[in-house]
């Protein structure tokens, strides 16, 4: 099992390995700005003097050492919005999915809503955020709640409302009631599809955050991404989004072991 994890992961760094490759000799060989495209050394380098609490720099004769750590305030701001707004905006959805899923009456009355609001991106309410909560984190976890809110809503109806029948026949037909069925047959059969949709809602989330940071707060990722264009900072725009990609591959790796987890009695997964 281990070697076959480590032959899937040495199969998937091929193709980034190349990339950073032909990247590095296309900015040595001097083909491309480096203010427009640094190289991986320089970008690299940027993520380092980004993320340590102390670096030093000389001055006169003497090595002084200068406070920064930037990248880890950043990182931990993005992170709770993130959190935060994923926490309130599945918890509310949750509920009504399961609610709408379960009862064809309250379907009838939140679907005609849903629909209508579900095709707005959350980007679109940015100007609303911002009047109705001004600036700071309030508009940005708004934002990032209603983000993960749709994603999982429908995915939570869509797993109440696809269980098979033929569990809910036998359950019927054992004399199982109402709270009894929807708890120990509906809900278990349709984790699988709120799993699902949790994933995709927390990966929704994190791309509302950077966005709304570049627009409603003055720290976080998105906030740090936005000063260095307006500075030409390029190897610290690049900084910022491979750490935006390895914080959204820990949360996606992180998602996805829960799943299997919880998931383990399901087939494919048990061993």
């Amino acid at each position: 099992m281990a070697k076959s994890n480590l032959r899937e992961i040495g199969t998937g760094m091929v193709v980034p390995v190349v990339i950073i490759v032909a990247w590095q000799a296309v900015a040595m060989l001097g083909w491309v700005n480096p203010q427009v495209l640094p190289s991986p050394l320089a970008v690299v380098r940027k993520w380092f003097v980004y993320l340590l609490p102390l670096q030093p720099y000389a001055e006169g004769s003497w090595l002084k050492w200068a406070v920064s750590g930037e990248l880890l305030l950043d990182s931990f701001a993005s992170m709770y919005r993130v959190l935060l707004g994923f926490v309130i905006g599945a918890g509310l959805a949750l509920p009504l999915g399961l609610a709408m899923g379960a009862s064809a009456r309250v379907y009838a009355w939140f679907n005609p809503l849903v629909q209508l609001l579900r095709p707005i991106p959350p980007i679109a309410y940015i100007p609303l955020a911002i009047l109705w909560f001004g600036l700071g984190n309030p508009p940005a976890v708004f934002l990032i709640a209603l983000g993960a809110f749709f994603p999982v809503l429908m995915n939570t109806i869509a797993g109440v409302r696809q269980v098979d029948g033929i569990y809910l026949r036998a359950a019927r037909n054992l004399g199982a009631s109402g709270s009894t069925m929807f708890l120990r047959v509906i809900l278990p059969a349709s984790v699988p599809y709120i799993l699902a949709g949790v994933r995709i809602g927390i990966g929704t989330a994190f791309i509302v955050v950077i966005v709304s940071e570049m627009i409603a707060v003055n720290n976080g990722l998105g906030f740090r991404i936005l000063e260095a264009r307006e500075y030409f900072w390029s190897d610290k725009i690049m900084a910022g989004m491979i750490t935006i990609g390895m914080l959204g591959l820990a949360i996606d790796v992180a998602m996805n072991r829960l799943s299997n987890y919880l998931l383990r009695w399901h087939r494919g997964l048990e061993h």
